[in-house]
């Protein structure tokens, strides 16, 4: 497994001359409501534009718990996905970035360590934002702290209504929403309204993301082999799994 986290600057080079490329200047491809798309296009071009380029090879690790917040990265190309090890050092995903995504933004505001691990589980492309430029940029344009403030309050504010939401939804919901978030970034077309998740997927992976104990997440799955709306078999230990069906139970409410 490499590691590539600009925390340690002598792994820069690991993967090669491509780290030293220059980004596509395409703040507009930014992901909504996060901090850099908030502010001006132009300065977003400016950070973009003084930064390095970073791939990944699937399996590499960006940097994980514990590691220097010493700013984010704009995902390119590829998915990320962000997990927290457990206490017998068992790997669980929290959530799955897709292309426009930023990850560890909040280190870049607050300078503190890295709150979980990241890893690519597709090949990637990433562009690096160096905390210390964007604290430079924010020095010399004061005012732009005020899209900051408002960016993090609105994601506050959309956390709290998702908390609220959920508590109103079935286990079989949650988990369905869970499993459709890989298909999301994971699934292809498998024809006749099913989609192919190529992908080793957890229990205990999908329990934390939905927020549900293994336990459930077991029976939840065993249900839906039985009616059709899941299929193992899919290669490297992924689904198979009926989208209309499974987007059904995600609507499902207590």
């Amino acid at each position: 497994m490499v590691r590539v986290g600009l925390s340690q600057p002598t792994n820069l080079f690991v993967l090669g001359e491509k780290h030293l490329q220059r980004p596509e200047i395409t703040p507009d491809k930014i992901a909504p409501g996060t901090v850099l798309s908030r502010l001006p296009p132009e300065f977003t071009a400016k950070l973009l534009a003084g930064e390095r380029t970073i791939e990944l090879r699937e399996g590499d690790t960006l940097f994980e718990r514990g590691d220097a917040g010493d700013g984010c990265y704009w995902l390119r190309r590829g998915v990320l996905a962000v997990s927290v090890a457990s206490a017998d050092g068992e790997q669980r995903i929290l959530a799955l970035l897709g292309a426009g995504e930023l990850v560890g933004e909040i280190a870049m505001i607050d300078g503190r360590p890295r709150s979980a691990t990241v890893q690519a589980i597709r090949d990637c492309t990433l562009t690096f934002v160096s905390r210390a430029a964007f604290t430079e940029l924010m020095s010399r344009r004061p005012e732009l702290y005020r899209d900051v403030v408002m960016t993090m309050a609105a994601r506050l504010r959309q956390s709290d209504e998702d908390m609220v939401a959920s508590t109103f939804l079935t286990v079989r919901a949650r988990v369905a929403r869970a499993v459709l978030e890989f298909a999301r970034h994971l699934g292809d077309d498998y024809g006749a309204g099913r989609i192919r998740i190529r992908h080793r997927i957890t229990q205990s992976d999908l329990a934390a993301m939905a927020g549900v104990a293994r336990e459930s997440v077991s029976r939840t799955l065993s249900d839906w082999r039985q009616r059709k709306i899941l299929f193992d078999g899919a290669p490297r230990g992924g689904f198979v799994v009926d989208e209309a069906q499974l987007k059904r139970e995600a609507a499902a409410v207590e």
